[in-house]
């Protein structure tokens, strides 16, 4: 791209895309063409058309997308495909028809199957059954990767697709409803500081014990089968956080100014219609992350794992040696970005 190209980021609000537009304004690209949902709804294909015709982007980021966590997921199945599927196949058909220089798709390693072989490659995508949970997501980003892929081979356009592993940072979803293992974590350590910190302990207040079905934590005495340390930690009114399964299961986190970092430099160097994943190359397991929190979040309680309900898929972490022959690496170590991230929590949502 050159730096006075015209440049959309769609879904420039959300925690790609405001990441993306930081990393272009950093790297001097002014010509920035954002909108809001209330603006240009990308579900309406009238509106989109008349955009591109009239904004005619040379470089598009497809960053928007309808997301959550499990119980998002399994709550609202029918509005996460519908509503993917019509912001994908509006932007990238309006990107054909306006001759947009280059697209680059935003998808998700919930693309690959459920058991798929760790660490996971490219070439697994379609090779085995996906996960439950998160199906009509996956589904959809498939047909946007399938889309970007046929519009390459029939018109000749240059849309790339690129599959990014968990992700957190700035400007990410708190909501215990819908967010995600690492932000809830965050949420969760943070407020159990704070009701140590005004003496409650123990349990917190009813309006907090709701469940979080999106990451499996919860804020209430569990009714899993304890361990003799355990019961003596809540005997002794002990605050605590409970967090769903064993802890065993392994995750891999990227922080969101790398994964714009890496969409910059592949929007720059990358060509092949194949999709590339971005991730670290290296995973932790969950109790190794809350360990991690909260010692970060300075929470002095005990953590207590509900081993009466389910780990999920027992591993998740993509085979990154494609993108690393191109000459990427990310800069920001997961301790650092947690840091930052919680920085940002505590300045900006902890009081909401």
């Amino acid at each position: 791209m050159e730096t006075d190209s015209r440049i959309y980021v769609a879904g420039h609000k959300g925690l790609v895309g405001s990441a993306i537009v930081r990393k272009l304004q950093a790297e001097g690209y002014p010509n920035l063409i954002l909108r809001s949902h209330k603006e240009l709804d990308l579900m309406r294909q009238a509106e989109v058309e008349t955009f591109f015709r009239t904004e005619k982007p040379e470089y598009v980021f497809l960053a928007a997308a309808k997301v959550g966590g499990i119980l998002a997921n399994n709550t609202y199945p029918a509005e996460c495909i519908y509503e993917n599927l019509l912001i994908e196949t509006n932007v990238i058909h309006s990107a054909y028809e306006t001759r947009v220089k280059k697209l680059l798709f935003l998808g998700s390693s919930c693309i690959y199957p459920r058991d798929c072989p760790q660490p996971m490659r490219e070439d697994y995508l379609l090779s085995g059954k996906l996960e439950p949970t998160n199906e009509p997501y996956a589904l959809a980003k498939i047909a946007g990767i399938k889309m970007c892929q046929a519009y390459n081979r029939q018109y000749g356009t240059r849309f790339i697709s690129v599959m990014p592993t968990n992700l957190y940072g700035p400007g990410d979803n708190f909501d215990l409803e819908t967010s995600h293992v690492l932000p809830a974590l965050i949420r969760k350590f943070h407020e159990a500081k704070l009701n140590e910190l005004e003496g409650r302990g123990g349990r917190l207040e009813a309006k907090e014990e709701k469940q979080d079905s999106a990451s499996g934590l919860k804020s209430a005495w569990a009714d899993a089968p304890l361990t003799s340390s355990e019961r003596s930690e809540r005997s002794s009114n002990t605050s605590f956080v409970t967090i769903w399964g064993t802890g065993a299961p392994m995750r891999e986190f990227l922080h969101v100014d790398d994964l714009a970092d890496a969409c910059l430099f592949l929007m720059n160097h990358y060509e092949d219609s194949e999709i590339i994943n971005i991730g670290v190359g290296k995973d932790i397991s969950i109790s190794e992350l809350a360990d991690l929190i909260k010692d970060i979040v300075g929470f002095k309680g005990a953590i207590h794992y509900d081993r009466s309900k389910p780990d999920g898929t027992p591993r998740k972490l993509l085979d990154v040696s494609k993108l690393q022959a191109l000459g990427w690496q990310p800069k920001i170590s997961l301790r650092q970005g947690i840091e930052m991230t919680y920085r940002w929590y505590v300045e900006n949502m902890s009081d909401k």
